[in-house]
């Protein structure tokens, strides 16, 4: 599990499990240290995919379901176990919901709580009608991603670290380009809440369009920033006290 999984404070005594999903081109340390932060109730579980960190020499993935079938594979005994919630910003959104979507349809096994940052449902108009920019050339990729915003800013300080990183975050996007949701029917397939977050100097996101995947609550709650406002240190502290206050409470429902 180690391999796919990064746990920074295991706690086998947590009421509940939060499970994070990168964005692209991303690793799972900013998820991971999570676990340091939140209180003993919640366990988190940072997602690392291929081609980066401790899996750097490995492959990327190609398409979303070799994403969903390894993680899977690996946590679903963990996710039978208790209560558990899935986190996941811009790419990471589409991976959570996927990944929340083939464990409801195989398993029947359902989260406590979605929680999805800064995209567009992947049914969505405005999901469907982005241009594709995988396939661009370094240079005009990079342009575009600075253009939106969509880079870290510890990134865009350093171009020699940023090309590096570059490989990674064409690939991820070249996943969600092709990423389609196969089920044409909207009825609600889930029944947990769902809340989603984003920036308000983002470019505009189709969050309402995510209220279909569920017929309990949906919340968006927005923040002050652009793509990466959850890295700013007061807004993280609101997303963890909302995630925490959220988790805590869900342990009542699931019993």
């Amino acid at each position: 599990m180690d391999k796919v999984v990064n746990c920074f404070k295991k706690r086998p005594d947590a009421v509940a499990r939060l499970i994070c999903f990168p964005w692209a081109g991303g690793g799972s340390i900013h998820y991971a240290r999570w676990g340091n932060v939140l209180s003993s109730s919640v366990e988190v579980l940072a997602v690392k995919l291929p081609g980066r960190e401790s899996r750097a020499k490995e492959p990327f993935f190609e398409n979303m379901q070799q994403i969903v079938d390894e993680v899977i594979s690996v946590l679903l005994p963990l996710l039978k176990e208790k209560p558990f919630a899935l986190f996941g910003h811009s790419f990471g959104a589409f991976t959570s919901f996927a990944v929340a979507d083939a464990l409801k349809k195989i398993h029947n096994v359902e989260p406590v709580h979605i929680f999805l940052s800064g995209a567009s449902a992947p049914y969505s108009e405005t999901r469907i009608k982005t241009p594709k920019r995988s396939d661009l050339s370094d240079e005009d990729f990079l342009k575009w991603l600075i253009s939106i915003g969509g880079t870290p800013p510890e990134l865009l300080a350093n171009p020699e670290v940023l090309k590096l990183f570059l490989p990674a975050l064409k690939a991820d996007l070249h996943v969600v380009e092709n990423y389609r949701w196969a089920d044409s029917c909207l009825s609600p397939l889930f029944s947990c809440p769902v809340t989603c977050f984003d920036g308000k100097d983002d470019i505009p996101h189709d969050l309402q369009a995510w209220k279909d995947i569920t017929s309990g609550d949906f919340t968006i709650k927005m923040f002050h920033g652009s793509h990466f406002y959850l890295k700013d240190s007061g807004n993280e502290k609101i997303i963890l006290d909302y995630v925490t206050k959220h988790l805590e409470t869900s342990e009542m429902d699931y019993l």
